[in-house]
């Protein structure tokens, strides 16, 4: 069940709680219209966003991409986070006991249900207080007129919305009580460009796994480690591969404080579908393979294309995983992540 401020989700303090079955839709517009999460969305909003560079000097951190979870020990990482978010929404969920913290990115309604599943595995103790936090997707429900160095284009979006209203449905039928802390999704994490498109604020966070701390965070290449380009093509095949059938993709393992990519399969012809979209000029790039073009980040074209360099290079995936054995990656004295062969 959600709970904001230790009360169940109502429709104004007017009023009574919302029964277990009530529809996302019905949740969404009770809890952006909720005065302390509107609050707590103001405040993250104006926090200044902290960057992540890699290094031994840093905090300790694992970074989650698309369709991916982690849970984390505290006793090992500091910060566990995401970003790159549009249209998709990154939940953080922490344990106050213990500490243990799980963040995953989705990306898309039925991978909510088993994901968070997954999430809660790690969790522990069924009967302690967990926080949740929901940030990330913005108004992108409206017909716009998208622009880019190749012109304008009329596109037809709505993505954000049903996955919210999916991920609230789900957590509040559930029999754990989820205190909700940050709800900033959708109108709350809205802004416009020059050319009046909708964008969202927060585009990634951390969240502190000794204090719970949440703060908007972006994230340098070199951080996304390890194995990023094989972690990125997982996000676009998975959609394709039955084993990952309405589940998150597995990256961290925590019992022994190692990245553990779970393999994914593609076709031959995937290497002929990238080197077919890489032919495509920038701004086609964007049309075609985002759902929110008018958002993304500046790198987005540039790591697309690094992607269909991989699978062109790499047509068959057992090159990448063989046996369908995952790439386990080690932490090194010096800080890095080195793969163990």
């Amino acid at each position: 069940m959600l709970l904001v401020d230790g009360e169940p989700v109502s429709v104004s303090s007017a009023s009574g709680s919302f029964p277990s079955g009530s529809s996302g839709r019905e949740l969404v517009a009770a809890l952006m219209g909720n005065p302390e999460l509107c609050a707590a969305s103001e405040r993250l909003r104006a926090t200044p966003e902290r960057k992540i560079s890699s290094g031994p000097e840093g905090p300790r951190h694992v970074y989650v991409f698309q369709r991916e979870y982690a849970t984390v020990d505290p006793a090992r990482v500091e910060l566990v986070g995401t970003d790159e978010m549009t249209t998709c929404v990154g939940v953080a969920i922490r344990n106050n006991k213990t500490g243990m913290t799980s963040v995953s990115h989705m990306d898309f309604p039925k991978i909510v249900e088993g994901g968070f599943r997954q999430m809660l595995e790690l969790l522990g103790d069924d009967n302690a207080p967990f926080d949740v936090h929901l940030i990330g997707g913005f108004d992108d429900s409206s017909t716009k007129v998208v622009h880019s160095s190749g012109g304008k284009r009329n596109k037809q979006e709505g993505y954000s919305h049903p996955l919210c209203c999916k991920i609230v449905e789900v957590l509040h039928k559930s029999e754990q009580q989820f205190h909700l802390r940050t709800f900033c999704v959708l109108g709350n994490n809205t802004t416009t460009d020059s050319y009046g498109n909708a964008r969202p604020i927060v585009g990634g966070f951390v969240i502190q796994t000794s204090s719970g701390v949440v703060t908007p965070t972006s994230f340098d290449m070199a951080s996304r480690c390890p194995d990023e380009i094989v972690r990125r093509i997982r996000v676009s095949v998975s959609s394709y591969d039955p084993s990952w059938k309405g589940k998150l993709l597995e990256t961290y393992d925590t019992h022994t404080d190692t990245f553990q990519i779970a393999p994914a399969c593609w076709m031959p012809d995937w290497a002929e579908i990238a080197s077919s979209l890489n032919e495509l000029s920038d701004s086609e790039i964007l049309l075609q393979c985002s759902t929110s073009p008018a958002a993304e980040p500046p790198h987005f074209v540039e790591t697309e294309r690094r992607i269909w360099k991989y699978l062109i290079e790499n047509p068959d995936w057992e090159n990448t995983f063989p046996k369908y054995k995952p790439r386990v990656f080690h932490l090194t004295s010096d800080g890095r992540w080195s793969r163990h062969s």
